[in-house]
């Protein structure tokens, strides 16, 4: 499509659709013709792959996610079409900035962290690869929250608003709409039963295409949007009873509204299993209807369909899936249980028992009755099975969903080589012992047509000057830069790359927060989810110890570092929310101090989202990525790090392992406890005192928190910390603080050679080509959903 061309579709749409006429058109207009007129060209495509698959009668791969965080999609889809040129040279032609118009669109609510995000990678490396795909999620008409600091520092949430504006992307589907039932009660009808719901509501979808490199073929990001079945009762209205009269379609809403309800409330736990079952029951019955379309018996269902668990969110899928096999289709239930487990894979994403989901057995069997006997069986044939077994679905009166989602899955995976080995080893040895070939491993990807390509276009440039084109699609060809990274001119050029995206960050940190920062100083990022195991208070008790010394010799050779923080804590989160609250306030009083101001400072831009990382990711010098050993699964973000020319301080924890293995411990800042003597080390009862005992930064650090130094002298303001990290420190950051100081300080030195430190960031990124995850599907193609691509 020429320039030209789309000019002229770009037009149409302003008069057609947005019934405006060039003169009179605002950036929205724009925004919105721009996307009306790729979203055209993505649709030959997406006819055509869907009927290749049904032509070729071929099996289908349905991802359940709960989260698909992917951010803008216009730029990616102008990118993956081949349109970048064509689209800048018509929207300038036409009066209108190109960077306004793409920055104009808002990020897409529907995520949170890195299992939103992975999501998002792989929707896009299926559609390059040519796997038959569906994703399956909620529609959420606020997502997780919109985060700002209050004057005190504290996390402020805010109702997340990126449907106010029309969505686009999408394409409403009111005949792909199913009645989702809860509660009420199960009648015994031979050998199948009987469910009657109480109350119900209708999952209505919209699609959105999801278009592959090089626009060859487009799979699809089917949404569920919760409704009323009845939307407006007039007699109540009629009567003076306003809010009566919409408490239908309010309660049908409330289950589509927000991403992950605090559920530290007893209505909070179950809105949150309304939704999980709301969007898997409605991609269940989705998944049958094309299937039954195509064919009659039911025993072929696992030849043609293969469905992702993406964590343990739509384990009730098993239970769901029997269900509608069994009791809506007659398939004896002992068949329908086998034919529903050769469907289904589990991916793990944590360790933490906390977090693998459990539900009372009483809300289970009160929103769901029916599952609740169905899990009760599932149980009861396993436990037959295996007598020595020790792990049970139910035990001590709640719903082990994490049980339920192995059980109920031919294939467990686990996503970095580490976190395999430690899912054997830890939370499901029992079902390890009991099932040995159930468990593989699929580490992790990022796309590098999002994350080098789109994020970083002089990178790309450059690689692209140096080894050819093609390796969008086929990353490990970035190891045909090595020899290039010898000579000084393609160093020069890689740090002019690195030095132009710095210069951008910090103009933007300038415009938007207010805060001059130096682009020759060290950018040290930490952007994540927070929570106590990604140890943000590690880094920021750091932040303070070295500041105190900074204060204290000035002159003693300090390398000048911004460190920026990211990243939202869950509402009902108050330790997180704390931490956060520190990091703000540390930032207050460190950016204020003249004797530091120029080799310390302290950002955390609010609301970090996608966007924010495809700024923050390409301008960085120093990934922080310090979770505890045994705690983090992959990560995701340490890729994008690496395959970005970032260096790495990190312990040997999730995917930094194979990232080390890969790069080169040389060129790698390894520090704290392995997985094993983090076990051994919380044996001690007091080992967070002798840490601290042992280290005067650390509690010189954490004396001037309880002095009030970060709390306007309040110095009971952040006892919730102190008290944790002195008496109980669960995650370990006093038994790692040593160490980790110590690796900033070889951080230090490496940073005052500023050549060599240009030849290791290269070398991050040209031994990082292996996490593509278009190499992550090409494994769960093989090794999980036995298909093979149609491309």
């Amino acid at each position: 499509m020429t320039a030209t061309e789309l000019r002229e579709a770009i037009l149409r749409h302003l008069e057609f659709s947005q019934g405006k006429d060039l003169a009179h058109a605002s950036l929205y207009d724009m925004r919105m013709a721009l996307t009306l007129a790729i979203r055209d060209r993505i649709i030959e495509p997406w006819f055509h792959a869907t009927r290749a698959t049904y032509a070729a009668q071929s099996k289908r791969v349905y991802y359940l996610s709960m989260e698909f965080l992917i951010g803008r999609l216009l730029e990616d889809a102008i990118l993956n079409v081949g349109l970048t040129e064509a689209a800048h040279e018509a929207v300038s032609g036409l009066g209108f900035d190109f960077r306004d118009v793409l920055n104009d669109e808002p990020d897409a609510a529907l995520g949170n962290g890195g299992l939103g995000r992975l999501a998002a990678c792989f929707l896009d490396s299926m559609s390059t690869l040519g796997c038959p795909a569906y994703g399956y999620g909620i529609r959420y008409e606020h997502g997780l929250f919109r985060q700002s600091f209050g004057p005190d520092g504290r996390q402020v949430e805010d109702a997340e608003d990126w449907l106010r504006q029309s969505h686009g992307w999408e394409f409403e589907r009111p005949e792909a709409s199913f009645r989702i039932g809860f509660g009420g009660s199960v009648a015994e009808s031979g050998r199948s039963a009987v469910w009657t719901p109480e109350n119900a509501v209708m999952a209505k979808a919209y699609d959105t295409p999801i278009v592959g490199w090089q626009g060859k073929w487009a799979n699809t990001l089917r949404l569920w949007g919760a409704e009323p079945l009845r939307a407006f009762d007039l007699a109540a209205f009629n009567k003076g009873d306003f809010t009566g009269a919409a408490a239908p379609e309010a309660l049908a809403r409330t289950i589509s509204r927000v991403l992950y309800p605090d559920d530290t409330t007893a209505q909070g736990k179950e809105l949150r299993l309304k939704q999980e079952f709301f969007f898997t029951a409605a991609s269940l019955r989705d998944i049958l209807r094309r299937f039954t379309s195509e064919h009659s018996d039911l025993r072929a269902l696992p030849s043609r369909v293969a469905i992702q668990m993406n964590d343990t969110h739509p384990a009730i899928a098993g239970p769901e899936l029997i269900r509608l096999l069994a009791d809506e289709r007659g398939l004896p239930f002992e068949e329908a249980v086998d034919t529903a487990r050769a469907c289904l894979g589990y991916t793990n994403h944590t360790l933490m028992p906390e977090a693998l989901e459990r539900w009372s057995e009483s809300l289970m069997a009160e929103v769901l009755p029916r599952h609740m006997q169905i899990i009760e069986r599932i149980d009861e044939m396993h436990a037959k099975a295996h007598p020595t077994r020790k792990s049970s679905i139910l035990e001590n009166g709640e719903v082990k969903m994490g049980e339920l989602s192995f059980i109920m899955a031919h294939r467990v995976n686990g996503v970095s080589a580490l976190h395999t080995e430690l899912v054997k080893s830890t939370v499901f040895s029992d079902l390890h012992a009991l099932h040995p070939d159930r468990i593989v491993n699929e580490t992790n990807g990022v796309t590098p047509r999002r994350w080098i390509k789109g994020a970083n276009p002089r990178l790309s440039s450059l690689i692209t000057e140096t080894i050819g084109e093609g390796w969008e699609d086929h990353l490990e060809r970035l190891t045909e830069l090595e020899p290039a990274i010898e000579t000084q001119e393609f160093r020069d050029r890689f740090a002019a790359v690195k030095a132009a995206n710095k210069a951008d960050l910090a103009e933007w940190i300038g415009t938007t927060m207010g805060i001059s920062v130096n682009p020759d100083a060290m950018f040290d990022v930490q952007i994540k989810r927070f929570h106590e195991y990604k140890r943000q208070h590690l880094n920021i008790l750091e932040t303070i110890a070295l500041w105190l010394e900074m204060r204290e010799n000035p002159k003693a050779g300090w390398a000048p570092r911004v460190k920026i923080f990211g990243g939202k804590a869950a509402p009902g989160y108050v330790m997180a929310k704390e931490i956060i609250h520190l990091i703000n306030n540390v930032a207050r009083v460190v950016n204020a101090d003249k004797a530091t101001r120029e080799l310390l400072t302290v950002v955390y831009p609010p609301n970090y989202n996608v966007t924010m990382a495809e700024k923050l990711i390409p301008a960085a010098d120093l990934s922080e990525q310090i979770s505890t050993a045994g705690k983090e699964a992959s990560g995701t973000g340490n890729m994008k790090f690496s395959l970005n020319g970032a260096l790495t301080i990190g312990t040997l924890d999730g995917a930094n392992v194979e990232i080390r293995d890969l790069v080169g411990e040389e060129n790698f800042f390894l520090f704290g406890m392995t997985a094993d003597e983090v076990v051994e080390r919380r044996r001690h009862p007091d080992h967070a005192s002798s840490a601290i005992a042992e280290s005067p930064r650390l509690t010189a650090a954490i004396e001037a928190i309880e002095a009030g130094m970060f709390s306007n002298g309040d110095k009971a303001m952040y006892r919730m910390i102190t008290q944790n990290l002195r008496a109980h420190d669960y995650f370990t950051v006093c038994a790692d603080f040593d160490s980790y100081w110590d690796a900033q300080r070889r951080v230090d030195t490496a940073w005052f050679d500023r050549d060599n430190w240009t030849r290791m960031a290269a070398l991050n990124a040209a031994r990082t080509g292996w996490f593509s995850s278009d190499r992550t599907i090409k494994g769960y193609m093989g090794d999980i959903w036995n298909i093979s691509p149609m491309i």
